[in-house]
């Protein structure tokens, strides 16, 4: 009954598609009758499809870059030109999709409808193993002829149905040899290799991109199609590097692009594979065999028409540094030296090419990335001579790199590249960090941690001075990406002294730790808002500078310097570190008298009020730390304490109250007036609610005799400033009247 079903199954697929062939054959000579009858002269808009892998050429960039350089075109149309097809690059492979999804879908359907029919007759034991090889053979090559046949009238379509037939060649193959065991790994691999070679052969004579890649895919998987598990990389990276010869001559004569970049992957990834299982003195030469073909693969336009793509310029990027990485992880491993022969034999290949293009007086896209390429490898040398970290210090200058391309390209692929390399940078400088917590006895900044810091630091400024001066870029405006790039970039430079600092006063006591900690950060905050301006800081980044600030100070006069008093008292550290704890009074001093003016900060009214309850707490506590520093031990520190708060505290209040009110009347401002009040109004409560309750007789008369005069002289003299000012705006209104008279 089942074979029965599948019969009639098949009769209906035939005369289902033999009824809709000929209405397409209808149509078709409608249409032809149709452009007949169409004059000459009206374009019918429409164009042959050439054999590739779409219908529609995706916009090249040689193309673009040819209408650039072109001194006939006008001006205006050379800037436009290559910036929208830029940024639409991959319409032409959702068109490709679009156009067939169906024909992709129906082939990956019907290779496993086979697959489903095999299992199905193996299960009822129809056929032995030798026939369902025979027939999966059969099959791949039925689908193969059939695509052949239609190759020229439905191009894209037959070499999906020629892909799908070598798909199913593949996979027999692959079942016969690993399941059934039908022949040995040799005759598999030769198989293999003949299905490779045939899909070549047939791609090249229809012209066909999307037969190619299928071909591709094919000969790099057929190694783990046929493998045993026993690695003989040797024999592998000698058929990849044929395999990659190949396809170089294929890119050659058809200018097949992604050729290049498939081939690349694979073949890394395998290479990589190599190199973390067992690294060995043959994947060097290896890695600069295939060096040379993906060079060649990125330089095959630049060759004919002295133009290098988009898609040429990201695979130099890639040769270069995954080559440089890969083969100085190699030389690390094994203890080979010298580590940067590579990056300098590299640098000497893309500094013969901008040598090429200085002579030439070529200073284009080309000159730059040559340029670009030669820099960054010449600086990775020289970074991999003092031992810093390698991950980091490559991706830290190749993601500048993309960022320097991307300035002079304006190719929008090289920011986008940026933007995903930028958060591995930061994930490797973590990494490399954490070293701290394992190493002993580093020296002090030249040390292979804080080196490898430097390279970040450096690429940081690097990567804001190329985003701020980017042309036509938004990086000024309120843009919240790049803002967040600054913010990182600023915390990646403070973590990176902080952490060196910290290793390196490790031993010290916490006070000193702390203290020196705090003072960094205070003065890492201060030349920010000094550089504000040069920085192009907005205005929500700065005043959180500065509220950031003003919160350390706080923890600086208060618990560090509770810590550092305490460690006096105790002998543990001696009295001149009080002295470099005082340094945070020049950059208050500085902001206060010179900055103040250009923070926008300082133009609201909370910037009083924050101002006045710094100078209270500054004030407060540093008269504290000289009294107990003068007058206390470590067994009286405790009663002094309390009798400084209760006693001297509202005095020094109380001050500074009048000190408040006299500067606003003077300066007619409002606001200290308020401040002085309110800080009048805290100490009178904080005096009558809880010090007078704790004082002796004597203490509280003094503290009521001191307070009261003072308070008595601030009312006087805000009454006596009061009067002053309003005799003088009398007088000004009267001598204004007279003017007027007399006029």
């Amino acid at each position: 009954m089942a074979n029965f079903l599948v019969i009639i199954l098949i009769i209906l697929v035939v005369i289902i598609y033999n009824n809709l062939n000929n209405k397409i054959k209808g149509l078709e000579s409608k249409i032809s009758d149709l452009q007949e009858n169409t004059p000459k002269h009206i374009t019918t808009g429409e164009t042959k499809e050439e054999p590739g892998i779409l219908t529609q050429e995706i916009p090249s960039f040689e193309t673009q870059q040819r209408t650039q350089s072109s001194p006939e075109i006008n001006p205006v149309i050379q800037e436009e030109i290559p910036t929208n097809p830029q940024k639409d690059w991959l319409s032409p492979i959702f068109t490709f999709l679009k156009q067939n999804i169906l024909a992709v879908i129906g082939i990956f359907t019907l290779v496993l409808g086979i697959g489903y029919f095999v299992k199905y007759a193996i299960d009822k034991n129809w056929i032995n193993e030798t026939a369902r090889a025979a027939i999966g053979l059969s099959i791949g090559s039925i689908i193969i002829i059939i695509g052949h046949f239609l190759r020229k009238n439905y191009t894209v379509f037959s070499s999906i149905i020629l892909g799908g037939g070598i798909a199913i060649l593949y996979f027999t193959t692959t079942i016969a040899f690993r399941e059934y065991h039908l022949f040995t790994q040799n005759t598999a691999f030769i198989i293999t290799c003949c299905i490779t070679l045939l899909s070549i052969i047939l791609s090249y004579l229809y012209k066909s991109e999307i037969l190619i890649i299928f071909s591709l895919f094919g000969g790099f998987l057929a190694p783990l199609m046929i493998s045993t598990g026993q690695s003989n990389y040797l024999f592998l990276f000698t058929y990849i590097s044929v395999l990659n010869i190949g396809m170089l001559i294929i890119t050659f004569l058809k200018q097949w692009k992604s050729v290049g970049g498939i081939a690349f992957f694979f073949t890394h990834l395998y290479l990589l594979y190599w190199i973390m299982e067992k690294p060995e003195i043959q994947s060097i030469y290896f890695y600069l065999i295939n060096y040379v073909i993906f060079y060649a693969f990125a330089l095959l336009n630049y060759s004919k028409k002295n133009i290098l793509s988009s898609f040429d310029t990201i695979l130099l990027v890639l040769v270069n540094f995954f080559s440089t990485l890969s083969l100085v992880y190699i030389f690390n491993t094994l203890g080979y030296e010298p580590v940067i022969i590579f990056p300098v034999v590299f640098a000497l290949v893309n500094g013969g090419l901008l040598f090429k293009e200085y002579r030439n007086k070529s200073f284009g896209s080309a000159y730059s990335v040559f340029a670009g390429l030669t820099i960054s490898l010449v600086t990775i040398a020289v970074v991999l001579q003092f031992k810093t970290h390698l991950i980091t210090s490559v991706w830290a200058i190749e993601a500048t790199l993309l960022l320097f391309i991307w300035k002079k390209t304006t190719i929008s692929i090289f920011k986008t590249f940026f933007y995903i390399l930028f958060p591995l940078v930061l994930i490797a400088q973590i990494i490399t960090w954490t070293q701290y917590f394992d190493s002993k006895q580093l020296t002090a900044i030249l040390n292979p941690v804080f080196l490898t810091s430097v390279i970040t630091i450096v690429t940081l400024f690097f990567n804001l001075m190329l985003l701020k001066r980017l042309p036509g870029s938004n990086f000024t405006k309120n843009s919240f990406f790049e803002n967040a790039f600054k913010i990182i970039s600023y915390a990646t430079i403070y973590f990176a002294l902080l952490f060196e600092l910290i290793y390196q006063v490790s031993e010290k006591p916490f006070a000193i730790i702390l203290c020196l900690g705090l003072l960094l950060s205070l003065y890492y905050i201060f030349i920010l808002l000094l550089l504000n301006k040069k920085l192009e800081m907005n205005r929500y980044t700065e005043i959180g500078l500065i509220y950031i600030f003003f919160f350390l100070t706080i923890i600086h006069v208060s618990f560090c310097a509770s810590e550092l008093i305490t460690s006096i008292l105790l002998k543990k550290i001696t009295i001149t570190t009080y002295a470099i704890y005082l340094l945070y009074v020049i950059p208050i001093i500085y902001i206060y008298r010179k900055l103040r003016p250009t923070l926008h900060l300082s133009k609201t009214r909370v910037f009083y009020w924050i101002s006045a309850f710094i100078l209270v707490v500054i004030v407060s506590c540093e008269m504290y730390h000289f009294y107990i520093l003068g007058t206390a031990t470590i067994s009286t520190l405790y009663p002094l304490q309390k009798h400084f708060s209760i006693l001297y505290l509202p005095i020094i209040w109380a001050i500074l109250s009048s000190i408040f009110i006299y500067t606003g009347l003077k300066n007619d401002n409002p606001e200290f007036n308020k401040i002085g009040f309110t800080l009048i109004g805290i100490t009178i409560l904080k005096l009558y609610a809880y010090d007078v309750w704790q004082m002796d007789n004597i203490s509280r008369i003094i503290a009521f005799i001191l307070l009261g005069v003072i308070l008595l002289l601030s009312s006087f003299m805000f009454q006596r400033f009061k009067n002053m000012i309003k005799n003088l705006v009398d007088k000004k209104d009267d001598s204004n009247g007279n003017q007027n008279l007399e006029s």
